[in-house]
């Protein structure tokens, strides 16, 4: 059985007022939920989940409960996305670039450039731009509960400071498998290696690439200070992370406990990019503190008129521009 978007939203409006109590969800029996992430324990992603692991048990009466898996425990980004396709794991988040091979269209929100500030992302994650994203899950075997966020990406490298784009000329970054991504950094004349985030930190430790690009807040739960040098604040693109769920357990479950299961997801997901938006200054100061030579004002600019137009038009040209029209019309 399928959850349709239609049933979405309407389990979606019941979870906003939820009236279940636990001994109405005791009567649909115990649901015992595993979920896995590739982050840290320091990071948002795992305070968020072991929140919607509490408020889940309190809500139900014990009824619900959800076991958290983090650090890539269960496997890497595509194996996780994987195990929740196939009902052998419940939920996980990753970051939006591992879904587009599956929905392509989601490929948009990866596109350098696009976003003005955080306001401008919330009308578009929040609203009917982000219904429309989330539509892209169906028929995957996959149901979006909500979209959390990685954030702002950064340049880092253990070579050389990165001021404007001739900087990142040649060097090996790692990258995301989402295809703006890649073209980006072809265009600036990097050499875009894509991985999964699981691998990273040992390609960085033994030289195998020279950088990577990610928020300040994960450059510094992932600890990638010990094996990269110089910091670039180049805020290239907003990563959104989808998190899903397996599209026919969530459909088989009782009203009361997907409402529920829904409920806890959206507010989750304001949580998390609340947590992510008071962490990111604070990650910056220890990241100088542990010995990183930041720089703050890299030529932004310069870099958006390499990348922001060319990439744009690549996506325009396969999936039409009304989207990025959207988008864009949405920041003011």
């Amino acid at each position: 059985m399928t959850l349709t978007r239609r049933s979405f939203m309407a389990a979606g409006a019941a979870a906003t007022g939820l009236l279940a109590t636990p001994a109405i969800l005791r009567a649909q029996g115990k649901l015992a939920l595993r979920m896995g992430h590739p982050h840290p324990e320091t990071d948002s992603w795992q305070d968020t989940a072991l929140w919607m692991s509490e408020t889940l048990a309190e809500k139900s009466g014990g009824e619900i409960t959800l076991q958290v898996f983090p650090n890539g425990l269960i496997g890497n980004d595509p194996t996780m996305i994987n195990a929740v396709r196939g009902g052998s794991l419940d939920i996980m988040v990753t970051g939006n670039p591992f879904f587009t091979g599956l929905a392509p269209e989601l490929n948009v929100l990866d596109l350098p450039y696009l976003f003005h500030d955080r306001d401008h992302i919330a009308r578009v994650l929040d609203g009917d731009i982000g219904d429309r994203l989330r539509r892209n899950f169906d028929g995957t075997g996959l149901f979006a509960l909500s979209l959390w966020e990685t954030g702002w990406r950064h340049v880092t490298n253990s070579r050389r400071p990165v001021e404007t784009p001739d900087d990142i000329k040649g060097l090996k970054i790692r990258t995301t498998p989402n295809p703006a991504h890649i073209e980006a950094f072809k265009l600036l004349g990097a050499v875009p290696t894509p991985m999964a985030f699981t691998e990273l930190f040992t390609a960085l430790e033994m030289g195998a690439v020279d950088g990577q690009e990610n928020p300040t807040t994960l450059i510094l739960n992932s600890r990638f200070y010990e094996a990269q040098k110089y910091l670039s604040l180049t805020q290239h693109a907003f990563t959104a992370a989808p998190l899903v769920t397996n599209a026919d357990k969530l459909a088989a479950m009782g009203e009361d406990q997907r409402n529920l299961l829904i409920e806890t997801a959206r507010e989750g997901a304001k949580r998390q990019r609340a947590m992510n938006v008071e962490r990111e200054g604070s990650s910056l100061a220890k990241l100088k503190a542990e010995g990183m030579q930041v720089v703050d004002t890299p030529d932004r600019d310069a870099f958006r008129a390499i990348v922001a137009e060319s990439v744009q038009a690549t996506f325009a040209k396969e999936f039409g521009a009304d989207l990025i029209s959207q988008i864009s019309s949405a920041a003011a």
